[in-house]
């Protein structure tokens, strides 16, 4: 049995964002874990229908609908936690751009909440800060080069979303070591998997989107002729790595890349979504403004530190994903299944906003 099964057997995890889609993955795992899991979300990432295709039930006992914010609220789940996990975020780069208050609300001052009711506790074994590859913007090498993305090269964020993670990265480094709180920060690149379900404006979850097209008989519009790269990583090898990095004694204090180390063309993720859907057809598109070309994750300090490296490809998430929506086409924002003209917003028409707005 993997070391970190045993290690968090019977602790009480506090997964901050937890109806989320990285949230959602964490509780199962955890739970396999026999761990004791308490979400904190304010359900504001999707409507109610959509939530309950997502597993999220108002009347569970461990969920605690409330806001990040709250600092009395916090400050109780914080004191009756061994672990916490913080993903909460208003988390797409079109939503912060479009709402900088409430990206301000949620991501800056919501992150300091927690951190300081971490730096206080006295329970805490480990806090762990869920940033994001977008802290790297184009890199050092430009936004027309493929690189490979280590921890220790500069930030270059490219949006408020991007910068929020980058503060927050080094918030935790400094509140949590002054007050020396074991910690760690991990940054995930382009994750994705079932239950992921696009919002209006997000032009990211790339392989979610190009599923839902080819459902609906949409052509997959391939940006730039889909010549980006990205490094796609399944959501339930995300949760495994932030378990992992829970309980492993060479995190402490660590920053690292979650990823594969393999990069994919976004046309390769059109052919293996058109492998499913062989009528589908592609479209050529714009690239999108501030589109870097991409690249992957350098995980040489992830498989040290870790011990573990990534077991769902791309290819076989895919199929996974095709396979549940298939399951559950009602998961297929309406939105989106009215969306005749995507090429239209790329170039600064409005896009549609749902009933609950990206959270």
């Amino acid at each position: 049995m993997d070391h970190w099964l045993t290690a968090l057997k019977g602790s009480r995890v506090l997964v901050t964002g937890g109806a989320g889609l990285i949230g959602s993955a964490l509780r199962r795992t955890l739970e396999t874990a026999a761990a004791s899991v308490t979400v904190l979300d304010n359900l504001s990432g999707y409507d109610r229908a959509t939530l309950a295709l997502l597993g999220v039930d108002d009347h569970d006992p461990s969920l605690k609908v409330g806001d990040i914010c709250d600092e009395d609220l916090v400050r109780v789940l914080v004191d009756e936690s061994d672990y916490v996990i913080h993903a909460a975020a208003y988390s797409t780069v079109a939503g912060c751009t479009r709402d900088p208050a409430t990206a301000f609300h949620s991501n800056i001052a919501g992150t300091e909440t927690v951190l300081r009711a971490v730096a206080r506790s006295r329970h805490v074994r480990r806090f762990a800060f869920i940033s994001s590859a977008q802290v790297y913007g184009h890199g050092t090498a430009g936004s027309d080069a493929v690189q490979v993305f280590s921890e220790d090269q500069p930030y270059s964020p490219l949006n408020l979303y991007a910068a929020a993670k980058a503060w927050g990265e080094w918030q935790t480094r400094f509140l949590l070591g002054s007050a020396q709180v074991d910690h760690v920060v991990l940054r995930p690149f382009s994750v994705y998997g079932e239950g992921q379900i696009p919002k209006p404006g997000a032009y990211s979850w790339v392989i979610a989107q190009f599923a839902m097209y080819a459902t609906i008989g949409q052509r997959l519009p391939l940006n730039n002729g889909g010549r980006q790269v990205r490094d796609f990583l399944h959501v339930e090898d995300v949760a495994t790595a932030i378990c992992r990095a829970l309980t492993a004694d060479t995190a402490s204090g660590k920053t690292i890349n979650l990823g594969t180390g393999r990069v994919t063309p976004v046309r390769r993720v059109a052919e293996l979504v058109r492998a499913h859907f062989p009528d589908a057809q592609f479209q050529d598109a714009p690239r999108p403004a501030q589109d870097p070309l991409g690249g992957c994750a350098d995980i040489a300090c992830m498989t040290e530190v870790l011990g573990w490296e990534p077991q769902i490809t791309v290819e076989n998430g895919i199929a996974r994903y095709v396979e549940w929506l298939r399951a559950v086409p009602a998961a297929i924002p309406d939105w989106l299944r009215s969306e005749r003209d995507r090429i239209a917003s790329w170039n600064g028409a409005p896009v549609p906003r749902s009933a609950a707005e990206d959270r």
